[in-house]
């Protein structure tokens, strides 16, 4: 196992497996599901990423006035994405990866959160692949909850 920070100052560890291997499921509810990097220079990011995983990268407009959305890929499948961090977000919050976990049903993950002591991040929200939050937990981490659409 190793912990790094990239080139734009985003933490991300690595894993060789042995007797522990690691996740056998993603994207089921309770699950890993996705990882989104924000970066203070997505391109810095996606030519290290690209260099060092040997990733492909595939581009896609997120809406009027928002920056392209980037997905890392592997053997042509999207594994995790990425995205210049927005405007608003404070200057002295440095480039991170988010995690988000797979639920059935976002809202009423969120509620739930919400009614347990989490702060609200991002509300519910729909985007092209399915529903997504984010949360605080009481001790501080952000934790994304993600359904996606039904394919």
């Amino acid at each position: 196992m190793a912990v790094f920070q990239d080139p734009v100052g985003a933490f991300i560890a690595l894993w060789q497996p042995k007797n522990m291997e690691g996740y056998q499921v993603s994207h089921a509810p309770g699950a890993f599901a996705w990882a989104e990097l924000n970066a203070r220079g997505i391109d810095k990011a996606k030519a290290f990423y690209t260099k060092v995983f040997g990733w492909s990268t595939k581009e896609s407009p997120m809406g009027e006035g928002q920056p392209l959305y980037t997905e890392f890929q592997q053997q042509g499948a999207s594994i995790l994405g990425g995205m210049e961090m927005q405007p608003q977000i404070p200057a002295q919050v440095p480039s991170y990866w988010q995690a988000y976990f797979g639920v059935s049903d976002v809202d009423k993950s969120f509620k739930k959160a919400i009614e347990l002591g989490a702060k609200e991040l991002v509300e519910p929200m729909d985007f092209p692949g399915g529903r997504f939050a984010i949360i605080q937990d009481p001790q501080g981490a952000m934790i994304g909850l993600l359904q996606m659409a039904q394919q």
